[in-house]
């Protein structure tokens, strides 16, 4: 099997950014977007609409990849999601632009699993843990870039958004420069011996708390997505750019506690390590709830930051850990589904109030109950 150097891990980093930024390129300029293409549904289901393709369709990906490959999907992820991404600044038709922000859903998972099985495939223990650490810094760190961008754009015209996604071209190209094209006709002996594994009672309950895990993160995390780029300039009089680069604030914050993850994980375990993720989405949402001032919306920052940091990238990990080869590729899809489903989720708690600062506070609440259920239902694992 060939090795991924240097330029190709950065190549791998580099494209992971994308699964960020299908929703949160155009999230400073939302509103303005939703008036110019005569949107006729809620703003928040421009980011969100991706996410229930990558739903229905993420179990079929899943499955896919254990055909064709990682690199034949990942170059049939990139292509379509530049085309429907770009074209979605031109769509006035409310239902075709459903149908073409729906579509990007099944291209931003096949990056996604893609990406996770170059890494779950190529690298190892310790090293793959550290990788897909620097994954989740990555995607954040492109949270950072493109929300900023997305602002600065914005400002200066709502459509210009649209062209971030043509960034996924760049990367098709990266793609058949450094990644090994995997051939996989050729499994090694100790694969072949891997595929007869069978998963453990224990491997498919961790499995399904993962899944669940997932979802419950990112659909807490994207409640800030989802209601800041209309609450900001409503409440704070902020403009498109002051959005895009508070909210590329909290995926700064999220790239430094995912680099400390590992750490933490060292001397919490991965089990509390999750839990405590959960636990700074409750602060984080309190502080939102509470915001009459910049002191407590820097709060939130922190809080909401720290709590992707320490969920997302090690569940990631966790689901690659608890996968044998022969089920790795459907788990991967499962976790990918999970992981947006919880984005499309997010924008039903819109219908809880017009109240942003009550959506703050349940979403405190609800972060609360499901910090509370893992830990009971890690310790019940722990124990099989």
């Amino acid at each position: 099997m060939n090795k991924i150097n240097n330029f190709g891990i950065v190549v791998i980093l580099f494209t992971s950014t994308l699964t960020i930024m299908v929703g949160t390129a155009i999230a400073p300029s939302l509103t303005e977007i939703a008036k110019n293409l005569n949107f006729s549904y809620s703003p928040g289901w421009l980011i969100t609409l991706p996410s229930l393709g990558v739903v229905v369709f993420a179990s079929s990906v899943g499955k896919l990849i254990d055909r064709i490959g990682a690199f034949k999907l990942l170059c049939l992820g990139l292509v379509p999601y530049a085309i429907f991404g770009f074209l979605g600044g031109y769509i006035t038709n409310t239902y075709l632009l459903i149908l073409d922000r729906f579509l990007l859903g099944p291209a931003a998972v096949a990056i996604q699993v893609a990406l996770i099985t170059y890494i779950a495939d190529y690298f190892k223990g310790k090293e793959r843990m550290k990788l897909i650490a620097w994954q989740g810094m990555s995607i954040e760190l492109g949270g950072v870039v493109f929300l900023s961008l997305g602002g600065v754009l914005g400002d200066w015209n709502w459509r210009y958004p649209f062209a971030i996604y043509l960034v996924a071209f760049v990367c098709l190209v990266l793609v058949f420069i450094f990644l090994p094209k995997d051939d996989k006709s050729k499994i090694d002996n100790n694969q072949k011996a891997d595929l007869n594994i069978t998963e453990t009672p224990k491997q498919k309950k961790e499995v399904k708390l993962i899944v669940w895990g997932s979802l419950l993160a990112m659909a807490l995390f994207f409640v800030s997505f989802v209601r800041l780029p209309q609450y900001l300039p409503t409440v704070f009089d902020f403009s498109d750019s002051q959005v895009g680069y508070f909210m590329a604030s909290i995926s700064l914050i999220a790239v430094l506690s995912a680099s400390q993850m590992p750490r933490v994980t060292d001397k919490l375990n991965s089990y509390n390590t999750v839990i405590s993720g959960f636990a700074f989405f409750v602060l984080g949402y309190v502080c939102f709830a509470l915001a009459s001032s910049m002191f407590l919306l820097i709060a939130g920052i922190l809080c909401i930051g720290v709590g992707f940091g320490f969920t997302i990238p090690l569940l990631n990990h966790m689901i690659v850990e608890a996968s044998t080869t022969k089920t790795q590729g459907k788990n991967l899809g499962l976790s990918s589904m999970g992981i947006f489903a919880g984005q499309f989720l997010s924008t039903f708690i819109e219908f809880v109030s017009d109240d942003t600062r009550l959506i703050f506070g349940v979403a405190s609440g609800l972060a609360l109950v499901i910090a509370l259920f893992f830990f009971f239902a890690f310790k019940k694992v722990r124990l099989m």
